[in-house]
């Protein structure tokens, strides 16, 4: 096929597209179910009824291709988990009893069963089920998911392509199951799940699947030879079948480096490449590999994880030089929209300027129409569009909210002595123990309580003028007052206020920031039924005022022990926001980080001893490729030892980590400089503490006892066991005892019984200490 018939065959197409629908109702109908308002079949109604709605917006807008198998009740690994039959051992009788409740079990754990273990996606805030296998995992074909899905969409008249996780990607995100050798290696399980997926490909094939997609990001990760060769025969063997539909493989999040040549020579009938951010050095890797001669290429061009709107002159110009390298060039965003919010159009509150500049998935779906449109037919086919586009950036561009003199020139003055303690850690640890005189082996919770009904009601009183600030604020104390008195009846050490004022852990902040802009309805799925709002950072960043000292300093009056005052670090308001693209990051990071470092020195001064600051984003920012990650590093360290060096020896600085694999940044939790860190550590069996002690960790630590993430009361000898794996590791002078994460999804009942649990552990175990 020739260039100009290429760009005539050009059709627009999406990965995947928000789950939860436009007001959450996946999230409503599933939350219904767990708490027995909604019946299995009417959840199964209303995830069908998402789904049609969601393939005929996307029709509507003009696309070509919809996906089907993107939808999940929970989470697409867990999905293919449950497609290639990889139900741990001990989920296995609930769903022999009942497939979705056993669906819920793997997700969340009941209080008999441990949940799958849960991290982060790659480099995004979306978290996914890591499969358990082990040298006698038997797989086995289950497509009723694949083939009920593509069926719905078929018979409503679309065109459509069943989306699925590739099986290499699929092993490499996989671990060894509990009992397993830890250096068992999934990928070696390769041969033995190849004919499963066999199995799903002739069946959707049967189904009337033209083309499915097999996702493999874990493909532009760093790969040792061994890797990219499991990948080549895995797409050699599914290439030769012979009754398949037409495999298109994708990736994304970054560039493919020595696995494109892998794919590109593969027996298969297209690629998916990312050509956004670092993955735009994909184009050039594919012109020195000779193409994708005979093969589809389907360009990722726009921007599936930010939220401004693409350059639509120079996609069309990557479009165009790709029109050489592949038989048929389709559009399509850079990965699934499922990191975006889903229309922006639903924005009322955000002035109209800067709603020009927005474009969440509903609106990326027109941008890529568009660029179908104009790569098909030529420019003129959308010029008014294109000369939209460049008003709207150049209006972005000369805008002054984006650019304040002021903070850049305070930014630009910071020099290596700000970003430094006055004392090394060996020399203020004395001050800070004999400062607090806590007991060995102190107990503390991450930050918050859970965010109740009446709290959640109060928000929207006082949003909508039912209560006025005196009411609102009256409501907050009495939460502060009963949280505080929970703790110190239960026996805690260090206490926190509960964060009851608090939205979320970054858009409450960014509300009270400069340069940040909040949502209305903004929701991204984050894990299961947990949405967030994450805000956009548009212009430069400060602090008018304080926005943390009020509610510390109240909680502190009511109380004789220490009351941790509780931040957000830069490295999260960033990763957790939908970031600025028109400087670096690193730019950004400070910014923040001084406007934080304030708000750090104005607690102090208030008489707050004890202060955290939550990084739970650091090691899921981590670029993919090892070459990157040193700069990334270097900013990410200084800006968290900016926002916290400005304090006394004996003020304890804490952070916070969680749902990530820490081991591949151990040198760079040191050199944060924090004087105690706490960590995920329950699903994975204190695996981060061992990580810790073999990186000759120096300061204190808090490795969780307690899964948050799960409905499961643990006991105290569950606790106690996990706290006695910890100090294996970490002595016990130096070891905290706190949950895994804050408190605001769980409710009441099982925080108290658990906590309560977690401090008799503690006690438990301290009488064990010589």
């Amino acid at each position: 096929m020739t260039a100009k018939s290429a760009a005539a065959a050009a059709r627009a197409t999406v990965y995947g597209f928000p789950r939860q629908g436009p007001d959450r109702e996946l999230k409503k109908a599933v939350e219904g179910y767990w708490k027995g308002r909604v019946t299995a079949d009417a959840l199964r109604e209303t995830a069908a009824d998402l789904r049609r709605s969601t393939w005929r917006r996307l029709a509507d807008a003009g696309v070509h291709e919809v996906p089907t198998g993107d939808f999940s009740y929970y989470d697409h690994v867990l999905d293919t988990s449950v497609m290639v039959g990889a139900v741990p051992r001990r989920h296995r009788g609930a769903v022999a009893a009942d497939a979705l409740d056993g669906y819920f079990a793997m997700a969340r754990g009941t209080q008999d069963v441990a949940p799958l273990e849960m991290t982060k996606w790659f480099d995004t805030n979306y978290h996914y089920l890591v499969p358990e296998l082990g040298p006698d995992t038997v797989f086995t074909a289950d497509s009723g998911k694949q083939v009920t899905e593509l069926k719905e969409a078929l018979a409503l008249g679309h065109t459509a392509r069943p989306v699925l996780v590739g099986p290499v990607t699929y092993l490499l995100l996989a671990k060894p199951a509990p009992g397993v050798a830890p250096d068992f290696e999934p990928l070696t399980l390769l041969d033995r799940l190849l004919p499963v997926y066999a199995q799903v490909l002739a069946d959707l094939r049967a189904a009337g699947a033209e083309w499915v997609q097999l996702d493999e990001p874990a493909l532009v990760q760093d790969r040792t030879r061994a890797e990219l060769n499991a990948a080549g025969r895995a797409y050699r063997d599914l290439g030769a079948l012979s009754d398949r539909p037409r495999l298109l493989v994708a990736s994304y999040f970054d560039r493919l480096g020595d696995a494109l040549p892998v794919l590109a020579k593969a027996p298969v009938d297209g690629l998916a490449l990312d050509f956004t951010g670092s993955a735009a050095a994909n184009l050039d890797a594919l012109a020195a590999v000779g193409g994708l001669p005979g093969k589809r290429l389907v360009a990722g061009v726009v921007d599936g994880r930010n939220v401004w709107i693409n350059d639509l002159e120079k996609s069309l110009s990557t479009l165009g030089t790709l029109l050489g390298l592949a038989d048929r060039v389709d559009v399509a965003a850079s990965c699934s929209l499922m990191h975006v919010p889903v229309d922006a159009a639903a924005e009322r509150d955000i002035d109209p300027q800067i709603l020009r500049w927005l474009a969440f998935a509903q609106q990326k779906t027109g941008e890529i129409v568009t660029l179908a449109r104009g790569l098909a037919r030529g420019t003129g086919a959308v010029a008014a569009e294109l000369a939209a586009n460049r008003a709207d950036l150049a209006s972005r561009a000369n805008s002054p909210i984006t650019r304040d003199p002021a903070v850049r020139a305070r930014a630009a003055a910071v020099t290596d002595a700000d970003g430094r303690r006055s004392q090394p850690y060996a020399g203020r640890t004395a001050a800070q123990r004999a400062h607090l005189g806590l007991p060995p082996l102190p107990t503390t919770t991450i930050g918050s309580f859970p965010q109740t009904t009446e709290l959640r009601t109060a928000r929207a009183d006082l949003r909508a003028g039912r209560i006025d600030t005196a009411a609102y604020e009256r409501r907050i104390e009495n939460e502060i007052r009963d949280v505080l008195a929970f703790q110190e009846k239960a026996g805690i050490d260090v206490l926190v206020h509960g964060e009851p004022e608090r939205n979320d852990m970054v858009q409450y902040f960014a509300e009270q920031l400069t340069g940040y802009l909040a949502t209305q309805h903004g929701w991204v799925q984050s894990y299961g039924t947990r949405y967030v709002r994450p805000p956009v950072l548009a212009g430069d960043i400060s602090r008018p005022h304080p926005m943390t000292v009020r509610w510390t300093a109240y909680a502190g009056s009511l109380t004789d022990r220490p009351v941790k005052g509780m931040l957000t670090g830069p490295v999260t308001m960033l990763a957790w926001s939908f970031v600025r693209d028109d400087q670096p990051l690193g730019d950004t990071a400070r910014q923040v980080a001084l406007a934080l470092r304030d708000e750090v020195n104005d607690l102090e001064a208030e008489g707050t001893s004890v202060i955290q600051v939550d990084e739970p984003a650091l090691r899921e920012t981590l670029p993919l490729r090892t070459a990157d990650r040193p700069a990334y590093l270097d900013w990410a360290t200084e800006a968290f030892r900016l926002t916290t060096s400005g304090v006394r020896p004996d003020t304890q600085i804490h952070t916070h980590m969680c749902y990530a694999e820490f081991g591949d940044i151990v040198q760079a939790i040191d050199d944060l400089d924090a004087d105690v860190i706490s960590l995920e550590a329950a699903r994975s069996h204190m695996q981060v503490a061992r990580e810790l002690a073999a990186h000759g960790y120096p300061r204190e630590a808090g490795p969780g006892v307690y899964d948050i993430h799960s409905p499961r009361v643990p006991s105290t000898e569950e606790a106690a066991a996990l706290l006695r794996k910890g100090l294996e590791a970490i002595p016990a002078e130096r070891l905290w005892v706190n949950p895994d994460c804050g408190l605001k999804t769980r409710g009441w009942p099982e925080t108290r019984a658990s906590l309560e649990n977690l401090v008799a552990a503690a006690r438990v175990v301290r009488a064990e200490l010589p």
